[in-house]
């Protein structure tokens, strides 16, 4: 019995010295990017600098797009000043094949790798890259995966076996074309080097799950971060959406204070930019209550008047989406509606034109040849039956999908499907009608009334030879004299220079 009341305080104590080990941690805003607003007007990053074919954009950073033979990267401008830290990383690796190429790095190096052969780095770097692969070189068939390889700033990067012989640690984890972004959380404290990995299957951002991990691993004190990346003969777009840095204090040991690296200019130049732009909120604030001053004294109902003029809440999004959903799909039953009364009434007249017909011909054919036409006519008859039915149910259908959408709260599209099926079911049975009509008119025909093509009339000969002679002469002599004409009106034209 103590040993058992023992037990619960032993862990309980171990829990707490657990707790009290965890690292402080601190965000390191000049060794991180993240959307939306990435870029400046220049085109840069702030503290960060892009080589190769990386594109900044305002929510990402594509360190190579899905062409052939690319290579790009992204480094911090500054060394980092801190011993340990932390780095989370968002990206995404798509591309169009089942298969892609090169992949993707994350780098904390002595020195800048701006550019080189390893996914669009340095080689022979000191410190350490974490390597995304996707194309298998060694036919392994042990990618996508995750590798760590170290540096002492001597060794050459083994392409061949994908780092095999290198690896200091690894797992087998397929990054590309994820449903999410995928997530990477980099740790290195007291000499051991952790990474843990979110497949992007789930939008939890904190479904990590261990991937790798290296013990007794002696970095630089001081280095850059970077993230790089390259395509050969097979390509993907390898996009970075963050890169978030984190200093790691050990316990008991103060970490510096922010104001401390901030420069005096730079406290100067926030504070001014803090005042004016509170100075511009001021402003606002004042124009707003002289626009509604029945909430004056009511800061509450000011607040969530301005709240509710400027955004829009998730419930009055989806109300609105829902609505303008409803309104499409009525727009476009009443089309099939209107379309449905135009086959229906071109039905009523082909069915009545091809009674008349066969009442017409149906006298004149006695014997057993008006037997078979009274079996083919009974038969046209009950495929129009059959028709007619069909369009009286589709129109009642849309009937009654018309008034069941006007008071519908959510909105669908499985009856413009059914509706157009049944289009295609009509026009399918009057073509049927169509065919068996004419075999039945061209049929029950007889041989001396089948119609033939009417004979060209003989072309009328109205211009007899003498007087196509007389008309040629007297063309001709008009030919002549306006010629003569126009050759004295030149000559005398000609005197006057």
């Amino acid at each position: 019995l103590l040993l058992a009341l023992g037990r619960p305080a032993i862990s309980g104590a171990q829990a707490t010295e657990g707790a009290a080990a965890a690292p402080h941690r601190r965000f390191e805003y000049k060794y991180s990017f993240k959307g939306p607003h990435l870029v400046q007007a220049d085109g840069t990053v702030p503290f960060w600098v892009h080589t190769g074919n990386a594109i900044p954009s305002a929510d990402q950073i594509r360190i190579t797009t899905s062409l052939k033979s690319q290579k790009g990267s992204v480094w911090t401008k500054n060394k980092s000043i801190f011993q340990y830290w932390e780095v989370e990383v968002t990206f995404r690796v798509t591309g169009r094949g089942r298969i892609g190429a090169d992949g993707l790095a994350i780098w904390f190096t002595e020195e800048q790798g701006l550019e080189g052969p390893v996914f669009g780095a340095a080689d022979k770097w000191n410190g350490v890259g974490i390597f995304f692969d996707s194309f298998d070189n060694d036919a392994k068939k042990n990618n996508p995966g995750v590798i760590v390889v170290g540096n002492n700033g001597k060794l050459l990067y083994d392409h061949q076996n994908d780092g095999s012989t290198q690896a200091l640690a690894s797992c087998q984890r397929d990054f590309r074309n994820k449903p999410y972004p995928v997530r990477v959380k980099i740790t290195y404290y007291q000499k051991t080097l952790t990474v843990l990995i979110n497949n992007g299957f789930t939008p939890d951002k904190e479904d990590y799950e261990f991937c790798a991990k290296v013990e007794d691993m002696v970095l630089p004190s001081q280095g850059y971060f970077g993230i790089s990346a390259a395509t050969g003969g097979l390509a993907d777009d390898h996009d970075v959406l963050s890169f978030l840095t984190f200093q790691l204090t050990e316990p008991g040991k103060e970490a510096p204070t922010p104001d401390a690296e901030i420069p005096q200019k730079d406290k100067e130049k926030y504070q001014e930019e803090f005042e004016h732009f509170q100075q511009e909120l001021d402003k606002k604030k004042e124009e707003f209550q002289r626009e509604h001053p029945d909430v004056q004294g009511q800061p509450g109902k000011l607040f969530e008047l301005f709240f509710n003029d400027v955004f829009e809440t998730v419930s009055d999004r989806e109300l609105r989406q829902i609505f303008e959903g409803q309104n499409r799909i009525h727009l476009e039953i009443k089309q099939l509606n209107r379309q449905l009364d135009m086959i229906l009434d071109e039905q009523r007249k082909y069915v009545s034109a091809v009674t008349e017909e066969i009442a017409k011909r149906g006298a004149g054919f006695p014997g057993q040849q008006g037997q078979v036409s009274q079996q083919e006519i009974e038969t046209v008859v009950k495929t129009q039956e059959e028709v007619i039915r069909q369009v009286k149910e589709i129109r009642s259908s849309v009937t009654d999908a018309l008034r069941s959408i006007s008071g519908a709260q959510h909105a669908g599209s499985a009856g413009v499907y059914e509706t157009t099926q049944h289009f295609n079911d009509i026009k399918e049975h009057l073509h049927v009608v169509k065919r068996d009509i004419e075999h039945l008119v061209q049929r029950n025909m007889p041989s001396s009334e089948k119609q033939k093509c009417p004979e060209l009339p003989p072309f009328p000969s109205c211009l007899s030879t003498m007087h196509f002679f007389i008309f040629v002469a007297v063309q001709t002599v008009l030919f002549i004299g306006y010629v003569m004409y126009r050759s004295q009106q030149e000559a005398a034209a000609k005197k006057f220079f």
